[in-house]
C-alpha cells in the first residue's frame, strides 16, 4: 500500500493550494474594470506577480493613465485582509513623511519583512529608532568620520578604481560598468562601516562571499514584498527556494559581522584609534544603556551592533551603486551635459595645478572630493539622475488612524502604503512636459546658482520629514568623488544594442548591467 503522507511533500502542498486559489479565480473572476483586476480569493494577487519584473514600469503606467491622479488602491487575497494604497502625490507624500508622520510608522509587517536586518534603523519605529537616529546622526556629523569617508574615497579610486580602468583602457577590453561602481561602494561602505578594506574592487575582480550572501538577502526582500506574508513564511517553515538560500547567506553575514565586532572591540582595548562607524557605536553604547527603551542593548550587545552596522552598510552600499550606474548612463546618453561636467572640472584642475607639488598634477589626476563641492553643474547633474532614478524607488508605510488625505483619498488602519518615488520623477504635471528629460538645467536657476527650495518639494529621492537619509550629504560627496574621477580621467562609450531597464529589486540596479568601453582623456 502507499504511503500517502510520504506523498504530499510540503512543496506539493504548498503549490497545490496555490493553484486551487488560482484556478477557482479565473472561474469566477469579477468583470471589474478596476486598472489592476481583481479576483475572488486572491485579489490583484496575479497580476502583481506577473508583472513583478516590470512592477515599476507599470505603476509608472497606471499613474500616467489616472492623468494627474496620483493615486489608486490595489486589492490582496481576500484572505489576508491586505489593501495597498499606492501614490506619488507630492502634497500625500509631504503629508505622510512628514505632516503627519507618526500616524505613518513602517510598521510590524514592514519589520517581519526586513527581518533579516533585525532591529536595525531602517526597520524600528518609535522611541527606539529616535535613539538610533541620534546615534547614527553623532557618528556621520564627526568631523573625523568625515575626514575618514573623504580620504578612504579617494585613496581607493586612486589606487584601485582608475587602475582598473586605466588596465581596461589600454587593452580595449569591454566591462561591466555597473559591477565596477558595485566592487568601489562595497569597498568605501566597508570601510566606513567597519574600517576594514576587502580590496573588493581590483584588476582580478574576485569574488567575496560576504558581498554575495549580501545580494541573496535583497533578492529574498523582493520576493517578500511581491507575496502575501503568509506564503513566503511558508516557503521559510518547509526550507524552500529563496528561503533556504537566504538562511544559508545569514549565516554567512552573521559570521562575517560578529567576527568584525570582535575585533574590534580587541582594537579598541587595545588602545588602537579608529573613526569607522562601528568603533563610534561600541563607544557609546554605555550612554544608550541609560534611555530604558527595553529595545536598546546592553553594553556588551553584539546583536545590536550587528544590526546597526549591517542595516547602515547596506543601505549606504547600494543607494551609492545605484545613485552612480544610472548617473552614468544618462550622462553618457547625453554629450552636452558630459562636456560641461567637464569643463568645469577642467577650470578646477587648472586652478589646482598652480598649487604645489606641480608633479603630482599629471595622468590620471584624481580630485580631493572636498575640492567638488562648489561645482554647480555637477551636482545639478547628479540632481536630475537621483530625480529620474531614485535608489530606493518605492517606500513603504502602514495606517495607524483613519485620515483623508491631501488628493481626498482615505486611508484605514492597517492598510499598506506604497511611495513611489520613481514615479514622482515621471509625471508631466509634476515636473513638466519634459519629466523624462535627463535636464541638469532644471536644477540651475538663471543666475547660476542651484535651485534648492522649489525643486526640493517633490524630490523624494533621500525620503522628507524626520526620517529623511542621515547619509544624503554623504552620498552627494562619493558620487562626486568617483563621477569627477571617471570622467576626468577616461571617455565612457556605452556599448550598444544594450537593453537598459530596472532589475527587480528593493534598490534600483540595471537588470543586465551596463556594458562599457574606455577612452583615455587628454587633458592640457
Amino acid at each position: 500500500m502507499v504511503n500517502l503522507s510520504k506523498s504530499f511533500t510540503p512543496a506539493a502542498i504548498f503549490l497545490g493550494l496555490f493553484i486551487f486559489f488560482f484556478s477557482v479565480g479565473i472561474f469566477l473572476k469579477k468583470n471589474s474594470k478596476a486598472i489592476y483586476q481583481n479576483w475572488l480569493f486572491i485579489g490583484s494577487l496575479p497580476t502583481i506577480i506577473r508583472n513583478s519584473k516590470r512592477l515599476l514600469k507599470g505603476v509608472n503606467g497606471i499613474f500616467i493613465s489616472l492623468d494627474g491622479r496620483g493615486s489608486f488602491f490595489i486589492n490582496g487575497p481576500i484572505f489576508s485582509k491586505l489593501k495597498y494604497f499606492v501614490t506619488c502625490h507630492p502634497k500625500n507624500i509631504e503629508y505622510i513623511l512628514k505632516t503627519d508622520f507618526d500616524n505613518f510608522p513602517k510598521g510590524p509587517d514592514f519589520m517581519q519583512i526586513f527581518d533579516p536586518l533585525g532591529d536595525g534603523i531602517l526597520t524600528v519605529d518609535s522611541d527606539a529608532w529616535k535613539v538610533l537616529r541620534r546615534m547614527a546622526h553623532t557618528a556621520f556629523i564627526a568631523s573625523e568620520f568625515k575626514d575618514l569617508l573623504s580620504n578612504m574615497s579617494r585613496k581607493i579610486a586612486e589606487e584601485q578604481l582608475v587602475p582598473l580602468l586605466a588596465h581596461v583602457a589600454e587593452t580595449g577590453s569591454i566591462i561591466d560598468l555597473q559591477e565596477v561602481c558595485a566592487r568601489f561602494t562595497f569597498d568605501v561602505n566597508m570601510n566606513a562601516a567597519f574600517g576594514v578594506h576587502e580590496n573588493y574592487l581590483s584588476t582580478e575582480l574576485p569574488s567575496n562571499d560576504f558581498a554575495e550572501a549580501t545580494e541573496q538577502v535583497q533578492k529574498a526582500l523582493l520576493y517578500r514584498h511581491i507575496l502575501p506574508m503568509f506564503l513566503w513564511k511558508l516557503m521559510r517553515v518547509f526550507n524552500i527556494g529563496w528561503e533556504k538560500e537566504t538562511t544559508k547567506a545569514l549565516k554567512i553575514i552573521d559570521a562575517h559581522i560578529y567576527q568584525l565586532i570582535s575585533q574590534k572591540r580587541s582594537d579598541l582595548f587595545q588602545g588602537i584609534k579608529s573613526f569607522d562607524l562601528l568603533s563610534s557605536h561600541i563607544k557609546t553604547q554605555a550612554q544608550m544603556v541609560s534611555t530604558n527603551i527595553s529595545s536598546l542593548p546592553t553594553k556588551n550587545d553584539d546583536k545590536f551592533l550587528r544590526d546597526t552596522m549591517f542595516s547602515l552598510f547596506l543601505a549606504g552600499k547600494d543607494a551609492l551603486a545605484s545613485g552612480l550606474i544610472w548617473f552614468f548612463w544618462l550622462v553618457s546618453k547625453t554629450p552636452a551635459a558630459e562636456a560641461k561636467i567637464f569643463e568645469e572640472l577642467k577650470v578646477l584642475y587648472s586652478s589646482k595645478k598652480r598649487e604645489p607639488p606641480q608633479e603630482t598634477h599629471g595622468w590620471p589626476y584624481v580630485f580631493d572630493a572636498r575640492d567638488l563641492s562648489e561645482l554647480i553643474y555637477l551636482h545639478a547633474a547628479i540632481c536630475e539622475s537621483l530625480r529620474l532614478y531614485p535608489p530606493v524607488p518605492l517606500n513603504s508605510k502602514t495606517v495607524l488612524k483613519e485620515v483623508v488625505l491631501p488628493d481626498g483619498s482615505l486611508v484605514k488602519p492597517g492598510m499598506q502604503i506604497i511611495i513611489s518615488s520613481y514615479a514622482v520623477g515621471r509625471m508631466s504635471w509634476i515636473w513638466g512636459e519634459d519629466c523624462r528629460k535627463f535636464k541638469p538645467e532644471r536644477w540651475i536657476d538663471d543666475d547660476g546658482r542651484l535651485i534648492r527650495h522649489e525643486n526640493m518639494s517633490k524630490f523624494v529621492t533621500f525620503n522628507l520629514g524626520p526620517r529623511t537619509c542621515l547619509g544624503k550629504d554623504m552620498a552627494f560627496t562619493q558620487i562626486k568623488a568617483v563621477a569627477a574621477a571617471i570622467l576626468f580621467n577616461f571617455h565612457v562609450e556605452v556599448l550598444g544594442g544594450q537593453v537598459i531597464v530596472p532589475k527587480p529589486a528593493i534598490t534600483l540596479h540595471m537588470e543586465n548591467g551596463l556594458k562599457v568601453k574606455l577612452r583615455k582623456r587628454v587633458i592640457c
